[in-house]
């Protein structure tokens, strides 16, 4: 006698990277069985916390993998020689499609975890990573693809680094220089399919405002040359000499094959880009500046902004914040006025700033030394204010003179994580009065220590942390955190000089301003040359510091309101522990708590903070 056996459903363990239950509904002949003997039945596999640790460790494994993958770029920047010789894949249909999908996939699999038996910093991935994907999932219907490049954040800037032997690509044998000219293939073919993209966006009516299209034409035409010598891809040839692990005979064949790499492989490849946005883009590029101005651009712009912030923030808001803030710090720099004794309007000590020769250097030495020896003045004061620091050092540099003109005042860039390369705090000398002597200090403290080397460097060096959030981010902490590190500069003994407390002003109004223009330019309908001069009323800075300011916000919408709302953020959970602690506020502990799980969306980390200020309350409650 044969019996049907319908619905047989088991829970399978880790197929892939998560538990998914299998249903079986299908009539399957099975013998006949007794009373006493009852059919096997698998039990399900009993979920812990130790098994929910595994499957999320091997969703966040697979995951990194899979964004190495599409982006290898990445994986040299973060030290993973295997990646070295590969390149994005060309951007398509196909190529956008299969990003939602892993995006999708990822967040089916995130869903199929139970936090409740999850545990410390299990609990914080958890949250990071499902936030993460729902945000880039909610981001794939907007266009960005369709304007691929800018005048600040373009491959074909970032690949030229990379080639020039000053960045993360290393030169240092054979292989190292075959896999450059590999992945220059690579750089070639998605430098055709940016083109086809910038090609639909113009039929789509998605461009790029024509002030931005023409900032990119001297990026390219830059390395368009005739003579491979005169390109800054030679730079690793010119490396060979000092080169004692590599023959004569291997450094004659390298020269050969990157004479012919530059001459024709990348110098065409720029040209035919260059020539491109002349002739063909820059006629149909648009007058308009705004997100709003695109089409679902309103929505685009809101998305930015909590892509940016982390936040649940509107246009409105900020811009309101923004004025608010302008208006105090004015109020302040007038007190400064007072103190050094200056006769005349704020209007008229602005321009006292920016021309008298008392206030700026000479040569691009004196920059970089100035800022080396505070450097070492600010290293000896941490200690006051902090009890965790990184273990890899940074150095000080001019911004190489490819990017110069283009680039932000100063930047800076992240160690190796195995120790090989220290960080770089890169200083822009291509215009000695956009880098004034009073910015000195705050400039060091934001970009250097205790700010953004601080912050990214530990979170690279934190044990434990997956790999996404070892070398992930937020430009809301990162860039709130590194303005909160500017206001630290009093408790640590600095900006005595009045000027040095000016140009710690000088770059906070330079935050503030930020909100109200941003958000003017995307949201309010304002122009380009309406922003630019806001911000003349408003500061100091030089012409064409502002120009190169506004002309990044159009670029990067949303990016440039982070600071001040991630500052401002830091600071309130700051207020409140100080506000609960009371005697028992540690500044040392509190900076440590904001640090050490690396950066974190500011709901997230304001959640952490609570917890923190719960438990310190707790153990301090005897006294």
């Amino acid at each position: 006698m044969k019996k049907s056996i319908l619905a047989l459903t088991l829970l399978a363990v880790t197929a892939g990277n998560s538990y998914i239950a299998i249903s079986a509904e299908s009539e399957v002949a099975a013998t006949e069985v007794t009373a006493s003997e009852p059919a096997p039945v698998e039990k399900p596999v009993e979920r812990t916390p130790e098994t929910e640790k595994q499957a999320l460790q091997q969703i966040f494994d697979k995951h990194f993998k899979d964004t190495l993958d599409m982006s290898p770029i990445y994986g040299t920047y973060i030290g993973l020689i295997e990646y070295n010789d590969k390149f994005s894949a060309p951007i398509t249909n196909e190529s956008l499609a299969a990003e939602l999908a892993l995006e999708e996939k990822y967040l089916g699999q995130i869903n199929n975890i139970d936090e409740s038996l999850l545990k410390g910093q299990d609990i914080l991935s958890y949250q990071i990573f499902k936030r993460d994907r729902e945000i880039a999932i909610k981001g794939a219907k907007f266009q960005g693809h369709l304007t691929p490049i800018n005048q600040m954040h373009g491959i074909h800037n970032t690949f030229a680094s990379l080639g020039s032997g000053e960045s993360a690509q290393p030169f240092n044998t054979v292989k190292d220089y075959d896999n450059f000219i590999k992945r220059s293939q690579g750089y070639v073919a998605y430098m055709d399919s940016v083109i086809l993209m910038m090609r639909e966006g113009i039929k789509q009516g998605v461009v790029l405002p024509k002030p931005i299209a023409e900032k990119i034409l001297p990026q390219l035409s830059a390395h368009v040359v005739k003579n491979a010598k005169d390109s800054v891809f030679y730079g690793p040839v010119n490396m060979l000499a000092d080169n004692k692990d590599i023959s004569a005979s291997d450094k004659k064949k390298i020269t050969k094959k990157y004479n012919d790499l530059i001459l024709k492989t990348l110098a065409p490849s720029y040209k035919k880009l260059h020539d491109f946005i002349k002739n063909e883009y820059l006629p149909k590029a648009r007058t308009t500046v705004g997100l709003a101005d695109l089409p679902n651009g309103k929505a685009w712009y809101e998305h930015k902004i909590e892509v940016n912030t982390t936040l649940a923030l509107t246009a409105e808001d900020i811009h309101k914040f923004g004025k608010e803030e302008v208006a105090r710090i004015l109020n302040e720099m007038k007190q400064v006025k007072e103190t050094v004794k200056f006769e005349g309007d704020l209007p008229a000590f602005f321009e006292f700033l920016k021309n008298d020769e008392q206030f700026y250097w000479k040569t691009e030495e004196e920059v970089i030394k100035a800022y080396t020896d505070v450097k070492n003045k600010i290293d000896k004061r941490l200690p006051d204010l902090f009890e965790v620091f990184p273990k890899a050092d940074y150095e000080v540099k001019a911004v190489e003179a490819f990017r110069a003109a283009s680039s932000a005042g100063a930047s800076y860039q992240s160690p190796a994580p195995d120790g090989s390369r220290p960080g770089v705090f890169y200083i822009n000398t291509h215009n000695l009065k956009s880098q004034p002597k009073f910015l000195l200090e705050t400039l060091s403290i934001h970009e250097a220590s205790p700010g953004h080397h601080f912050q990214i460097t530990i979170q690279q060096e934190v044990e434990g942390l997956p790999m996404f959030r070892k070398f992930g981010g937020y430009t809301v902490f990162s860039e709130g955190w590194a303005l909160y590190a500017e206001s630290l500069g009093k408790e640590m003994g600095l900006f005595e000089d009045p000027y040095q407390w000016y140009g710690r002003l000088s770059d906070e109004q330079l935050r503030a301003m930020r909100l109200v223009v941003d958000t003017g330019l995307h949201a309010f309908g304002w122009t380009r040359e309406q922003a630019i001069q806001y911000m003349t009323d408003n500061s100091s800075m030089a012409e064409s510091d502002i120009t190169s300011e506004v002309e990044r916000y159009i670029s990067i919408p949303g990016q440039a309101v982070s600071y001040k709302i991630g500052q401002r953020e830091i600071r309130s959970l700051r207020n409140k522990a100080s506000r609960a602690l009371g005697q028992h506020f540690d500044i040392k502990k509190f900076h440590t708590q904001v640090l050490i799980d690396g950066a974190l969306p500011m709901p997230i980390l304001e959640k952490k903070i609570d917890k923190w200020i719960y438990y310190q309350a707790y153990q301090n409650m005897d006294d």
